[in-house]
């Protein structure tokens, strides 16, 4: 009997791993469900990142020929990535972004809602002239403007 009591343990037993294991385990879903959200945050900032820029880019070739462009391809020249077989045009001669926010995920869309109701530039319509609330872009419209000129 003395001689069990005396005796030392080398390792860990079968359930001691498995209890970190299963720790690990929850752990590693946790951050998985916080980190969904921010990919659909960083995926609604790019967008609007990506929509600036391409203002910018109208606004140099403004500045450059006099002429607002009409097409995205104009833009080419002025804006240092591709956005090749992405969903923004030049609607209104040239006057709005737009972003087609069909193709994108439901979460990223409602990220996009939250951007535009803190402030950010976004609308759902390019026709009006006198912007209202109403106007405002919000999560289920099937299309975001950003004005240019």
């Amino acid at each position: 009997m003395k001689k069990m009591l005396k005796r030392k343990s080398k390792g860990f037993t079968l359930v001691e791993l498995l209890i970190v294991v299963i720790i690990i385990g929850i752990l590693a879903g946790m951050m998985m469900l916080s980190t969904g959200s921010a990919t659909a945050k960083a995926e609604a900032a790019k967008i609007v990142a990506n929509m600036r820029n391409m203002k910018s880019a109208a606004v140099m070739v403004y500045a450059d020929s006099n002429e607002w462009p009409t097409a995205i391809a104009s833009l080419d020249e002025y804006i240092d990535q591709k956005l090749e077989g992405t969903n923004y045009t030049l609607e209104s001669d040239g006057a709005y972004i737009k972003f087609d926010v069909k193709k994108v995920d439901d979460k990223v869309q409602e990220s996009l809602g939250k951007l535009a109701s803190t402030g950010v530039a976004l609308y759902t319509s390019a026709q009006s002239n006198d912007i209202t609330s109403s106007d405002i872009y919000k999560d289920g419209d099937t299309g975001i403007y950003m004005p240019v000129k």
